[in-house]
């Protein structure tokens, strides 16, 4: 299993696999696809200020239907209660993204690097 960050959700629904690394095509191929619920709430951020075009649901419904991604279902208090511990960034969304994955101690693939130099377990 592994978690996806939110601009990996954007670029797999994109069907733009030359944005990832080989390891990631790999991983994204055979492992078990999650997201924290609030890459949801990300994407429609990104959608309402132009960064995108797809409304969050329909990106989400597309990619279960076709890669088998699945929304984490771990505690909200138990996720929100390790992003406090997430000091090394102010954006909320990494905040609490990197600490769905801390909950269930998993990968975590993403492009950030940021989160790449903090959280031991993600990778590109």
């Amino acid at each position: 299993m592994i978690y996806l960050d939110t601009h990996v959700v954007v670029w797999l629904y994109a069907g733009d696999p030359k944005r990832f690394t080989a390891l990631g095509q790999r991983r994204l191929e055979v492992e078990e696809l999650l997201v924290s619920p609030i890459v949801e709430l990300e994407l429609q951020y990104l959608k309402e200020i132009g960064r995108i075009t797809v409304d969050a649901g329909l990106i989400m419904e597309s990619l279960r239907a076709s890669v088998g991604l699945a929304m984490c279902d771990q505690s909200f208090a138990a996720v929100v209660a390790e992003s406090v511990g997430q000091a090394w960034t102010r954006d909320p969304f990494d905040r609490l993204i990197v600490a769905q994955a801390l909950t269930r101690n998993a990968p975590l693939l993403t492009k950030d690097q940021t989160i790449l130099e903090h959280y031991p377990q993600a990778f590109w």
